[in-house]
């Protein structure tokens, strides 16, 4: 699925890992996830018992074929959780943030999910803004569960994504 942009939202594949790895040691320098983090993940799609769905956002082939962004999803017995989600720097305000998570939010309902969770940064209110445009309310708080720095993560969940009015928006 294409954007106005032109950038297409792809399954993420093995080869995709050196670029989102590089992503997303740039974005979150001190907790990212490393490759094997990524490559078990993705040891979960792409068969009949999955239970993981992983995405990435690509420019086109014309403007470099670049990886700007990637999201997963892991849903099991019913609930979504929302394992990342990321874009890059220069792709924040142009509305790709929102086209991965409607894309995992379709994953969720599409594995019969009734409710969707995820964590976020306590003092990461540019992706509280995103959640809560779609629907997602404050549940609880994880004490000290981003480390180094022993941030908080602030639990947030969607009920029923089935039933949300997904947006698409220039916010994410």
């Amino acid at each position: 699925m294409s954007g106005a942009d032109g950038i297409t939202l792809q399954d993420m594949r093995w080869w995709d890992l050196d670029d989102v790895t590089a992503l997303e040691h740039e974005l979150f320098p001190e907790d990212a996830w490393s490759r094997g983090m990524f490559w078990s993940e993705l040891a979960d799609t792409r068969h009949p018992a999955g239970t993981r769905t992983y995405l990435v956002a690509r420019t086109p082939a014309a403007a470099g074929g670049r990886i700007v962004g990637y999201a997963g999803l892991a849903a099991v017995a019913g609930t979504g959780d929302v394992q990342t989600i990321a874009t890059a720097r220069d792709q924040w305000g142009t509305g790709l943030g929102s086209r991965l998570l409607t894309a995992l939010l379709r994953a969720a309902t599409a594995a019969e999910c009734r409710e969707v969770l995820l964590e976020v940064r306590v003092d990461n209110e540019r992706a509280q803004r995103l959640y809560r445009r779609f629907g997602f309310t404050p549940i609880g708080l994880r004490r000290g569960y981003y480390q180094p720095g022993n941030v908080d993560a602030l639990v947030m969940r969607l009920a029923d994504p089935a039933l949300n009015p997904v947006e698409e928006s220039t916010d994410g």
